[in-house]
Parts: C-alpha cells; structure tokens; sequence
C-alpha cells in the first residue's frame, strides 16, 4: 500500500465537493440581497464567502503539512468524516443525508476519473485540474489562492521524484479504495457512461499515454535485439497518439481533461443539473431462483405468471426502493421487469418442522438468562470515555 495516497484523495474528492456546491450556489444566486437567504436564495457574495472558506481551510499550511506526511489511507468512514468538517466550516451547513449523497457523488466521479486515467503518472494532471480549478474559484481572494500555490508547490516537489513502480502502487491503493462502490449516477447514466448496475462502460478507444505506440503491432528481435519483422493484429478499438505531453508544472495545459468541472457548461442549464443518486433497478439474473428456494423454505410452490386464487398465501416479491434526489417519481422503472408471483400452498410436512423449529426459538427466549451483556457495558464504557 502506498504511503503517498492520501494526498492524493483529499484533494480530488474535496475538489469534486466544491464543484458541486459551487453549481449549486450558482443555481440559487439569483439576487443580491441577502435577507432573501431564508428563503434559500445565496447571493454571489454568499458564494464566494463559502468558497473561500473551505479553500482556504482546506489549503491551511498546518493542515496540508500534517495531510502531506507519509501515512496510511483513511478509512471511507474517516475521509466523510473530514470532508464534512471541512464543508462546515463556511456559513453553509448540510444535513446528514445531504451529506451522504454528496460523497457517493464525489466518490464516483473520481472513481471514473482513476479508471479512465491512461497511465499511473496522470494520476497527478487529474489533481491538478482539480487544484487549477479551485485556484480559479478564489483567484479574487489572493491571500486563500496563494495557498492554493504553496500547497501545489509541495505536492509537485513530494511526486515529481516519485518512480513508475511507486506511481503503480498509488495506483493499485486508490482502486482498493475505490472497489465495490457501484452508486447510480443521473449524470452518468443519462452519457450512457455508467451501467445500469452502477458499473462504468469503459471505452476500448482514445489516446494512448505520450510516448506509448499504437497497440495492434506485434514485433519480433533477434538474440541481439534487432527487429526481425511485425505482424498485426485486429485492437477492436480506434486508437490515436496525443498531440502533445501534459504539462506537470505550476500552471500549463494538462491536455487530458479528468478532474476538470463537469458541471460549470451552461450553468443552470438542463445540462448542469448536479447529478443525483438513483436506485439499483437492473434485473438480477438469479431472482427467479432466489424466489424459488425462499418459496421452498416456505411450503409447496407453484410459479404463475399472474396472480392466482386458492387455499394458502401468495407473495409478490419485487424490489424496486426508488430515490429521487429532484423529488419526481422515475416513471416507467416498473416495466423493466417482470413481475414473479409466488403461490406458496400449505405443506403438511413442511408446516410441522417449521413449528418445531419455532418452538425452540421459544423455549429458549423463555429461559432465564443469568449472564450480564457485556456489549451493553462496553458501549456504556464508549460513552464514557467520549470522543477520541
């Protein structure tokens, strides 16, 4: 595991959390008077104040020595942890649940930020669109976007010595890090650049990395590494060489454009809509045969298509917990599926074991238990103790 990662991760995912506020605030700036904001209205000074605050917190010289350090990975748990402190630290405030959402939305994004990145290195010019970024939200303020540059200073002096082989090893802890996190993204799945399952469609064409050749070539050398002849072979992808390389310096084009605002184009527009969490609807290919065993553990069972009278109970199983952050329904999610009635009719045999079975779940509860709990007490020592 990489001891340089951490870094790294703030930045970006605090770079995606300003990106989102910034648009939302853009969204309700709408008059200068500030008394109208009770009634939700943020005027651009509003704005600015809140920008300015998280930068310049998120940018501190203390903070960014300690961040800098060689250390081990925060938890996701510990990282939503501190990005909420740090967006509470403006004239702002988010609930729980708002902040929740926001950090599956930051975590996604730089999730397919690291999956598109073409090589390790790059790793580097995805932070430092986000720092260019956030350089140019408080480039009004000179004190906050001074430390802005400092802290860009010290990460391209602490990664610029960095090997490939370290570049890969940060590599591979992001992606630990990132692993099994499968949220439903509007914005991306209306770019048709997310999956249904939440799993991102990744393009076989683009660019290769600067100085790489053109995959599809096969060449053969000799004993004394002279090339012999080439063959080629079907990529399956369009492929091209990038222009130029990306500038890794203070300020410079970064060429590749991860990590830069998607949400500033037309700002207010339908395009700029922050992008909401959605429910998992794609069909599970094993529901049938889940509905079948628990139909099984319950009695006899018979599958219809439609729903049936007889002796007995009927279950109508399906799982379909929508969410709608903009607070309209997702209309048409039901005919996705079919829908799996289950008639589960009564099993002489079956309905005498499971009675049996419940019986000793009975007696058990009915016996006395002379044995104190001890997770009561440690969690009463927790409290005790108060926060570490």
């Amino acid at each position: 595991m990489s001891m340089r990662t951490l870094p790294l991760v703030f930045i970006n995912l605090g770079g995606e959390m300003l990106y989102i506020l910034d648009q939302r605030l853009h969204t309700h700036s709408t008059s200068q008077d500030k008394s109208e904001k009770a009634a939700g209205v943020w005027s651009e000074n509003d704005r600015k104040r809140v920008m300015n605050d998280i930068v310049g917190t998120m940018f501190s010289k203390a903070f960014m020595d300690e961040l800098l350090k060689p250390q081990l990975l925060y938890s996701h748990r510990t990282m939503k942890v501190v990005l909420t402190r740090l967006a509470h630290v403006s004239i702002m405030k988010l609930n729980t649940v708002s902040m929740e959402k926001l950090y599956d939305l930051m975590l996604m994004a730089f999730k397919y930020q690291v999956f598109l990145c073409p090589r390790p290195k790059d790793l580097l010019l995805i932070s430092y669109n986000h720092i260019d970024t956030i350089r140019e939200f408080v480039k009004d303020t000179p004190a906050v976007a001074n430390k802005v540059d400092e802290t860009h200073r010290k990460i391209i002096e602490i990664y610029s010595s960095m090997t490939a082989g370290e570049f890969q090893l940060l590599r591979q802890t992001l992606l630990t890090f990132l692993q099994d996190t499968h949220v439903r993204v509007s914005i991306f799945l209306k770019n048709k650049i997310q999956n249904p399952n939440g799993r991102f469609a990744l393009s076989i064409s683009g660019p290769v990395p600067h100085g790489m050749d053109l995959p599809g070539v096969i060449r053969i050398f000799d004993s004394k590494g002279r090339e012999m002849r080439q063959s080629r072979f079907p990529t399956g992808g369009s492929y091209n060489r990038p222009i130029k390389d990306a500038s890794f310096g203070l300020h410079g084009d970064r060429v590749i454009k991860l990590g830069v605002n998607m949400y500033s184009v037309n700002l207010g527009g339908e395009s700029s809509k922050i992008p909401t969490k959605t429910a998992d609807t794609s069909p599970n290919l094993l529901a049938k045969e889940e509905l079948n065993l628990l139909a099984c553990l319950m009695g006899a069972v018979e599958i219809e298509n439609v729903s049936g009278s007889g002796t007995g109970f009927q279950i109508n199983l399906l799982a379909l917990a929508q969410e709608d952050d903009e607070g309209g329904a997702s209309g048409g999610a039901e005919e996705l599926f079919e829908v799996i009635n289950i008639q589960a009719l009564q099993d002489e045999i079956s309905a005498t074991q499971l009675s049996q079975i419940a019986s000793l779940f009975v007696e058990q509860e009915e016996t006395p238990h002379n044995v104190n709990n001890r997770g009561d007490d440690l969690l009463a020592m927790m409290d005790d103790l108060g926060p570490l």
